[in-house]
């Protein structure tokens, strides 16, 4: 391994690096994947410990179907681990139907909710790393449904993680400049091109992650980043936000919802522009479904199209980014422009819920009149991966995350 900073541009077309969701057919909506309940973050597991991962997904029907979902381990760039065996990272067995159905009630839009856990009765992993959730529908022929993935770590390095607004750029102005340090503690490491790669990330988002950046100092207990310029970070601004509770009325961020006849059509408040730095707090891209009653959720949120409005000058093609688009097909999210009205828009069939999200350009980074602020609150996430000598894979052995208030 070389040390060396992938920047944003370069990214866009470079192996992916973080963990994503993909959805395959269109009939399958709302890939759910938390942790303990952390819905604010990408999955993390802790090998051995009591943590559960729960994968949850609708399908647009009351009609059963009967899918299985296969688990693989993966490197630290998501290739499939070729040289293990399934049993050196897994205990019990691969290719489990998904048991756990409920039909939706009174809702407009009818769906079934399908949920699994892992570790489970039937598996349990064994090994640290990135691994991959693969659903498939075996009425349909084994078509493939959708993908999860997720980590597992095993915290045998220790990660120390500060962020500063005052970088080697500029003062409180429109970046954010990480430090870190890695410790070994006693894992053995000879030769840190080989045996490690590191990534680092806002906001989980692929389009900015820092791959093997070179530290700035290297000793025999391990690693450090200091005035470290590749690890400054456009500040950004604060994501845009709306929720769903009920539709019978609006709730936060909704203007107004109107029933056409088959579906209800939630608006929310036309965005602008943020050229100014305005204190909101947001999830970063996160999402969370639920309703007033916050209650048997899963099954009981109904769907709904979700108009988006940009009031903005023409910047070419934008996105719609959360944690909450899937990278399988990124052109549903694509806004439209109409230059008479000097509009972005869309329409999304949504589930019931509490959504953040921002707007990017084709390649991934802030539309140039959004503006970059230093007081934007966002979250960074550093991962240390680890190949010890002899060993055939990848293992996940550190973890931290921060986050700037």
């Amino acid at each position: 391994m070389k040390y060396r900073v992938l920047l944003a541009l370069l990214l866009a077309c470079a192996l992916s690096t973080h963990a994503a969701n993909r959805i395959f057919v269109p009939n399958v909506r709302t890939v759910t994947s938390v942790v303990n309940g952390d819905w604010l973050n990408r999955p993390v597991m802790q090998l051995g410990s009591s943590d559960r991962l729960t994968v949850g997904f609708d399908e647009l029907s009351h009609q059963y179907h009967r899918f299985v979902y296969r688990l693989e381990h993966c490197e630290w760039d998501w290739t499939t681990s070729d040289a293990l065996f399934e049993s050196d990272w897994l205990e019990g067995f691969n290719g489990n139907p998904i048991d756990d159905y409920q039909n939706s009630l009174n809702t407009t839009v009818l769906y079934t909710h399908y949920q699994l856990t892992i570790p489970n009765e039937h598996c349990r992993l064994k090994m640290s790393g990135n691994y991959r959730l693969t659903v498939y529908d075996e009425d349909r022929g084994n078509e493939r449904v959708l993908e999860v993935e997720f980590y597992v770590v095993e915290p045998l390095m220790t990660i120390g993680l500060e962020a500063t607004t005052n970088t080697d750029i500029d003062i409180n102005r429109s970046h954010q400049q990480l430090s870190m340090t890695v410790n070994y503690n006693d894992l053995p490491v000879s030769n840190i091109d080989e045996q490690l790669h590191t990534l680092v990330m806002q906001n989980w988002r692929q389009e900015t992650a820092r791959t093997d950046v070179r530290p700035t100092y290297i000793n025999m207990k391990g690693l450090g980043w200091e005035h470290c310029r590749p690890l400054i970070f456009d500040a950004g601004n604060e994501y845009h936000k709306f929720e769903v509770l009920d539709v019978s009325h609006p709730t936060m961020g909704i203007d107004h919802i109107t029933w056409d006849g088959s579906h209800y059509q939630v608006f929310p408040f036309a965005q602008q522009v943020r050229r100014n730095y305005l204190t909101d707090v947001d999830a970063d891209g996160a999402f969370v479904v639920r309703n007033s009653e916050n209650s048997e959720v899963d099954y009981t949120c109904d769907y709904v199209f979700v108009n988006y409005v940009l009031e903005a000058p023409y910047e070419g093609r934008l996105y719609l980014q959360g944690l909450w688009t899937t990278d399988s097909d990124r052109d549903q999210y694509l806004m439209r422009y109409d230059g008479a009205k000097g509009i972005y828009y869309t329409q999304l069939l949504q589930k019931q819920g509490y959504y953040t999200y921002q707007y990017l350009t084709e390649d991934g980074s802030i539309p140039s009149a959004a503006g970059s602020f230093y007081q934007t609150e966002n979250r960074y996430q550093a991962l240390v991966y680890y190949k010890g000598i002899g060993e055939r894979a990848w293992r996940l052995v550190g973890y931290r995350g921060l986050e700037l208030r």
